[in-house]
C-alpha cells in the first residue's frame, strides 16, 4: 500500500500550519516554499482540505488558509482517507469491497485474511495518531538530553 503524493503533501502542509497558533493565516506561497510543495498542487490540496472542513480560508490581502480544528483533533487517517479513500492493501480487504475478489473462496483465502489484518493495523496506527502527536514526536526526537 502506498499513500498518494496528494495525501503526503496535505499532511506536510497541515504539519507546517500546526507549528503556529491555530488562528494564524497561512499563505500558499509560504507553505509551498517551506514544505517544498508545488504551488498549483498545493492550491488544489488546500481547497480539498477546506471543502472537507479541516481548513477555513480568507480572501484578499493577507488572505490564505487557517486550521479549522486544533491539530490534536486531526487524525492522520482522516487526512489520508480524504485523498486516497478507505485504506486497503487489496480491495477484498474491505468490509464491503467495491471490486470482486479473485479468490476461489473469499472466507478462507489466506491472502485476503492477511490483508485484512494489515488493513486493521494501518487503520489503528493512522487513526490513533493526530497531527499534534506527529509534531510532538518530532520535537522529542530532536531534543538533546544532558545529564550531570
Amino acid at each position: 500500500m502506498r499513500i498518494s503524493r496528494r495525501a503526503e503533501y496535505a499532511l506536510r502542509a497541515l504539519l507546517l500550519m500546526s507549528e503556529e497558533p491555530i488562528q494564524k493565516v497561512h499563505q500558499i506561497q509560504d507553505l509551498s516554499k517551506r514544505g517544498n510543495i508545488p504551488v498549483k498542487f498545493l492550491e488544489q490540496i488546500l481547497l480539498t482540505l477546506r471543502n472537507n472542513g479541516l481548513l477555513t480560508s480568507k480572501r484578499g490581502v493577507g488572505g490564505g488558509y487557517c486550521l479549522r480544528k486544533p491539530p490534536s483533533e486531526l487524525t492522520i487517517l482522516s487526512v489520508i482517507e480524504i485523498f486516497d479513500g478507505v485504506i486497503a492493501p487489496l480491495p477484498c480487504a474491505l468490509d464491503r469491497p467495491r471490486e470482486l475478489c479473485g479468490c476461489p473462496d473469499r472466507t478462507r483465502c489466506p491472502l485476503r485474511l492477511l490483508m485484512c489484518d494489515a488493513r486493521q493495523a494501518l487503520v489503528e496506527v493512522f487513526g490513533s495518531k493526530t497531527v499534534q502527536d506527529v509534531l510532538d514526536q518530532n520535537r522529542g526526537e530532536h531534543t538533546l538530553a544532558f545529564e550531570i
